[in-house]
């Protein structure tokens, strides 16, 4: 168990499409959820933001995400969206991979979640709003994919900074814009 380096923007590792986990019960296995916990936690301290990481962020290319919500933890294995509702909304994205930048994007409001734990017993999550842009944020890592690739709108960038100046904190999620009827 350890405190790993965050990977920044520009580093080809988050590039990469990771690998599935094939024994769920391995030590390595442990050992990159272990990393991803203890990093995750020591980053929200030194950033004051953050609920999940995906190991890829912290060099490892295997598919593995540790989520913080509330004082509920998840490690996901091999996760992946099954299915997204009708319904999509904007938020500010941010990331540890560019900490003091925001990305606006569009996201599903409602997803199907698949994965196993770490015993290798599979689940099924249904997410709506931040939980489902946040796993759908997640996935996107570990299939090389960074909120940058996702940026929509005008204007799509600002700082952190600038963007506190201007807005209420409630205002990064947005609300769902359901799809027009034909």
């Amino acid at each position: 168990m350890a405190v790993r380096r965050i990977r920044q923007l520009g580093d080809p590792i988050l590039r990469v499409r990771c690998e599935k986990v094939l024994d769920h019960k391995s030590a390595a296995t442990r050992l990159v959820a272990d990393d991803l916990r203890d990093t995750l936690r020591t980053a929200r301290k030194r950033y004051r933001m953050g609920r999940a990481l995906a190991a890829p962020q912290i060099g490892a290319p295997v598919r593995i995400v540790f989520v913080e919500v509330d004082k509920q933890r998840w490690t996901m294995v091999n996760p992946e969206i099954t299915d997204v509702g009708p319904d999509d909304f904007v938020v500010w994205d941010d990331c540890f991979c560019f900490p003091n930048l925001l990305v606006r994007v569009t996201r599903a409001y409602q997803a199907t979640l698949n994965y196993t734990d770490l015993k290798g017993k599979p689940h099924t999550a249904q997410l709506e709003g931040p939980m489902a842009e946040l796993l759908q944020h997640e996935i996107d890592h570990l299939d090389g994919i960074l909120a940058v690739d996702r940026a929509t709108g005008l204007d799509p960038f600002s700082f952190r900074s600038e963007w506190e100046k201007l807005h209420d904190p409630a205002e990064r999620y947005g609300q769902p814009n359901p799809r027009e009827l034909p």
